[in-house]
């Protein structure tokens, strides 16, 4: 365990923003971070990689930080998926440890939180292991993808969550979520409402899938591993869609280690069909994703039509390559962001009558 005060968070968030903590503590196990819990005081804040937040100022309370490590393959008997009376369940009784284990091909994998989230992703990809490929390059640490329900290409973690385990900051006691406690929902889950900040995530397992069936219909991904797939060759395989995905994100992502950001900064609205045909018959290159309960607009392409893409405002700026993200082009305050932000979404309500929303915590 490694205990700071008056630490400072200019590593910790990928904006660059020049905030200290009153307190940082970094644990290794459940074991350090239970006994971590009684000296707790103030306002916790439980960050992992800080790649989606935006400190508005120094934090007066207790930044915490998981470097809960290891990645695992389980079977029944794998203690992890052991409970006191034989197969782990949860608080409801389900059964946790066979949930997967009886789907033909299927694999649970065990991780802990402070695993780097595309770490994890390049490990099942060299096992053959299908299922977060899509998923390959998103900023982060596993503890996150819980939280968050990281999406991208077509696929969220939500697909591939089993059982997350988590301890309550409050009493100490550990809990086990199975998927459907979860709520999870377009980059929601409970744990960014109704139980936001009451508990630390310490691991997360996953079911993979030894025969993997790619996704790749979403956006650009089918076109562009066609062009790169070699000659004779029809059918990609697991790390070329990694190796794809990677280059599509590199080509419009920055990287924040030289700029600055968030990623995607806002989240893509999803409207009703009723709203959307009204808008395509305005806007018939709108393009457009069916999903459960409407219709979704990816938010950079509203942005860009508003005429934001490559424009500042301030020392904040729009990027130049993918209007979803917003760049700190050098010194750039919280505030002059979160005006851009503000902004923004002005425009794209004033133009086509649909808010938008920041993806990205503010702290």
């Amino acid at each position: 365990m490694r205990d700071f005060s008056d630490y400072s968070l200019l590593n910790h968030n990928t904006f660059g923003m020049n905030v200290k903590a009153k307190r940082y503590v970094e644990y290794d196990s459940e074991e350090e971070l239970k006994t971590l819990i009684p000296t707790l005081s103030g306002e916790v804040l439980h960050i992992g990689g800080g790649s989606n937040l935006l400190f508005k100022g120094d934090f007066e309370g207790t930044v915490l930080h998981s470097a809960i490590g290891g990645i695992e393959e389980q079977t029944l008997s794998s203690p992890s998926l052991q409970g006191e009376n034989g197969i782990l369940t949860n608080e409801r009784g389900d059964s946790l440890s066979s949930v997967g284990e009886t789907e033909k091909g299927a694999v649970l994998v065990r991780v802990g939180a402070g695993v780097v989230w595309d770490d994890f992703v390049a490990w099942t990809v060299e096992r053959g292991l299908g299922g977060v490929e899509n998923l390959s390059l998103i900023p982060g640490e596993v503890g996150a993808s819980a939280v968050q329900n990281i999406g991208a290409y077509g696929v969220e973690a939500k697909d591939v969550i089993v059982m997350v385990e988590a301890v309550d900051l409050k009493s100490g006691e550990k809990r086990i979520f199975a998927n459907s406690e979860c709520r999870y929902a377009y980059r929601q889950s409970i744990f960014k409402q109704e139980l936001k900040g009451r508990y630390a995530i310490t691991y997360v397992t996953y079911r993979l899938q030894k025969t993997p069936v790619l996704k790749l219909e979403y956006g650009n991904l089918r076109a562009v591993l066609e062009q790169n797939l070699p000659n004779g060759e029809n059918r990609p395989v697991l790390g070329q869609v990694r190796q794809a995905i990677i280059d599509i994100r590199n080509a419009k992502l920055p990287d924040p280690k030289v700029q600055g950001n968030a990623g995607s900064f806002f989240m893509n609205p999803v409207v009703s069909r009723e709203k959307f045909l009204a808008l395509q018959k305005e806007y018939p290159q709108m393009p457009h994703y069916e999903v459960e309960g409407g219709v979704k607009i990816p938010a950079g392409w509203m942005i860009e039509q508003c005429g934001w893409k490559g424009r500042s405002l301030g020392r904040a700026g729009v990027h130049s390559k993918q209007a979803l993200v917003l760049v700190n082009l050098g010194g750039a305050t919280s505030d002059e962001i979160v005006r851009l932000c503000q902004t923004i979404c002005q425009d794209v309500k004033q133009k086509f009558g649909i808010d938008i929303h920041p993806e990205v915590n503010l702290i």
